[in-house]
């Protein structure tokens, strides 16, 4: 793992079994806004960067472009090569990525770029990109105005870092630096339905959660299966997908 990582992402490493259960993957509808902006087809070739698990290498796969996915966590890439063995997996990370200069089509990023040190990684980003490439940040959030959200957000609350940027603010970085141009953005929303272990687990697989002490987790799992036992058992858990597209300048 590189030493450039931010260290609280490592708290995956902790639960890679749990996110892959647990996690949704991504809309369709985002996945063929992407592909289409970024032009993945048969004979293209896609980065994605701090693939977790695999879950938007998925659907990347189905666009026909050939998949390189890069992760720096062991216990997640064994993860994404079970689930995806269509892609090309590597260890690396966004601040040392294992490719050539100007060797992709396209970078897309899931659930990740928050992640990363991004006064390294974007110089790093442009330099594998072909020119004319572009770079799509995707990011699956909860959907704050729904009320089992609310209750969550309620119960998760002493867990949340302070000042914890929204995923726009992380998206703005591209253009910001000069080397990428103007983001293009698109919004979906999807919703995942879940039984009371399997929000628990989707709560357990949230960083700052998994980074906690056990004995604050266990309380917070024991809340969360009674916030499901009192809606009969099934939750219907409602998403918000962002996703950003920019182009190297």
């Amino acid at each position: 793992m590189s030493e450039l990582q931010h260290p609280d992402s490592r708290s995956f490493e902790l639960v890679a079994d749990v996110y892959e259960r647990a996690r949704p993957g991504y809309p369709s509808e985002a996945v063929d806004w992407v592909a289409e902006r970024l032009d993945l087809r048969p004979g293209r070739t896609v980065l994605d960067l701090g693939a977790g698990t695999g879950k938007l290498t998925r659907g990347l796969l189905d666009t026909g472009a050939r998949v390189i996915a890069v992760e720096p966590g062991d216990a997640m890439r064994a993860e994404l090569e079970r689930a995806a063995p269509g892609a090309e997996a590597l260890r690396g990370s966004a601040e040392d990525i294992p490719l050539r200069n100007a060797s992709v089509d396209a970078i897309a990023v899931g659930q990740a770029f928050h992640w990363f040190r991004h006064d390294v990684a974007i110089p790093e980003l442009h330099r594998v990109l072909r020119r004319g490439g572009g770079v799509a940040v995707l990011w699956n959030s909860r959907d704050p105005d729904a009320a089992l959200h609310q209750e969550i957000g309620k119960l998760i609350e002493p867990f949340i870092p302070p000042d914890r940027p929204d995923s726009e603010e992380w998206a703005q970085l591209l253009e910001e630096s000069e080397l990428f141009g103007p983001l293009e953005e698109r919004r979906f929303s999807f919703v995942q339905e879940l039984d009371a272990d399997m929000l628990a687990e989707r709560i357990a697989s949230v960083s700052f959660v998994a980074a906690a002490p056990a004995a604050a987790r266990r309380e917070l799992d024991e809340r969360l299966r009674r916030v499901a036992e009192s809606l009969g058992g099934r939750v219907d858990f409602p998403y918000l997908t962002d996703a950003y597209v920019s182009f190297a300048v």
